[in-house]
């Protein structure tokens, strides 16, 4: 016989799918929530607008190059972003409180399918930001190139994140992206900071490294060096 006071069992899947409040005031929480496909319904308007006033003022040189740009550019500054801002961590204080509000919460329950993908109070002024600072250093119509493959890579990564939390990949490359995540998730915080663009944590030093591929490498050093 159990009673509503009888402590309850929450197992490992419930707890790491669980949404805990991270707000006392129930409207602004309901605003730390958002379906998955909402930044959807807000970005591809958005990009589809500044394609245009780009595609119908530059030549095809420039509009190849300001959409590389723009990809290579969102690939960093996602890397940057999760590495510096995302897991910058206070022990105590208001730092402590605010790192968990952007992603220890994240972290702490990866799995609530409402806290996956940034919200529109967030990703819409920071959207605006970078379209003013494009602006500012590129000038227009580069800007409105440059941004169009910003934003349409910043979608990539929302959705993508979202699907390797959530989604079976069935493609090799798939399951890859999704091994990597879940390393940096239940392995080590410290490494693959790249979800879209895991390649960049070779680059800079935060890639994962089997240990036994490590030790032979080592070996092979000291071998070579002797």
């Amino acid at each position: 016989m159990t009673t509503d006071s009888a402590p309850q069992y929450v197992s490992r899947a419930e707890q790491l799918a669980a949404s805990p409040p991270m707000f006392k005031w129930p409207l602004l929480d309901r605003f730390s929530r958002v379906h998955h496909l909402v930044p959807i319904a807000i970005f591809v308007p958005v990009i589809v607008v500044m394609f245009i006033l780009g595609v119908t003022r530059m030549g095809w040189v420039s509009i190849l190059a300001c959409l590389a740009g723009g990809y290579v550019f969102w690939t960093l500054f996602e890397y940057w972003l999760h590495r510096l801002v995302f897991h910058f961590e206070p022990e105590e204080g208001i730092g402590a409180r605010l790192h968990w509000i952007i992603h220890g919460v994240h972290h702490d329950h990866p799995n609530d399918p409402k806290r996956l993908v940034m919200p529109p109070a967030v990703s819409v002024p920071l959207a605006a930001l970078m379209f003013g600072v494009f602006v500012l250093v590129l000038g227009t119509p580069a800007a409105y190139m440059f941004t169009a493959a910003f934003l349409a890579s910043y979608l990539v990564y929302d959705e993508l994140h979202y699907y390797l939390h959530h989604g079976r990949p069935k493609t090799r490359i798939g399951r890859k992206f999704r091994e990597l995540h879940m390393r940096h998730h239940f392995q080590d915080d410290r490494i693959m900071y790249g979800i879209s663009a895991p390649w960049w944590d070779n680059v800079f030093g935060t890639a994962y490294r089997d240990k036994a591929a490590a030790r032979a490498r080592r070996r092979e050093q000291e071998r070579q060096q002797g």
